[in-house]
């Protein structure tokens, strides 16, 4: 009787093992995309604080990054400052620097930029579609394109500054 209670107990707990150990490999972050080496899908918005509208098509010719955030997100707090000292260096440089408002409200959104800093334009995102079309999944999400518009990387989660920054070299 005893052999057969432990056989059942094993029949049950050697797959569950298995697949929790084969789950350790992986990123949980990591969600596959399909975007990367592709065009990046256009979009005009609003500037949240200018009212003006921002044409993705009228920035070919210099590199680009996208930020999707929200005021809610605590990932987004503790990435945002970096950004902003981030964005002041390349700026200068060419490299423009996007901020789209992810299921948040603009009012809130200044909160946020009043506490951790500005230094590039928010856009509001009426309705999410932008963030449809590129995929985003949940924030932060960060896409760098090329001077061709083309997405040379997605980062899920904050941006990793030792893979950002090299990245943001070798688009210049």
């Amino acid at each position: 009787m005893n052999w057969k209670v432990l056989l059942i107990g094993v029949v049950l707990v050697v797959p569950l093992v298995v697949v929790l150990a084969l789950g350790f490999g992986h990123d949980p972050r990591a969600l596959p995309t399909t975007m990367v080496d592709r065009p990046a899908p256009g979009f005009v918005l609003a500037d949240m604080d200018t009212g003006e509208q921002v044409d993705l098509a009228a920035l070919r010719g210099k590199p680009v990054v996208i930020n999707f955030a929200s005021s809610w997100c605590v990932p987004c707090a503790q990435e945002h400052p970096w950004l902003v000292r981030v964005a002041r260096d390349y700026q200068p440089r060419g490299v423009v620097f996007l901020n789209v408002l992810y299921n948040d409200e603009p009012i809130k959104w200044q909160g946020f930029l009043a506490r951790y800093g500005q230094s590039f334009p928010t856009l509001v995102d009426p309705g999410g579609r932008v963030a449809i079309d590129y995929g985003v999944a949940g924030v932060p999400e960060t896409f760098v394109l090329d001077d061709q518009g083309n997405i040379v990387r997605k980062f899920t989660g904050p941006v990793v500054p030792d893979e950002f920054l090299p990245l943001l070299d070798g688009l210049l």
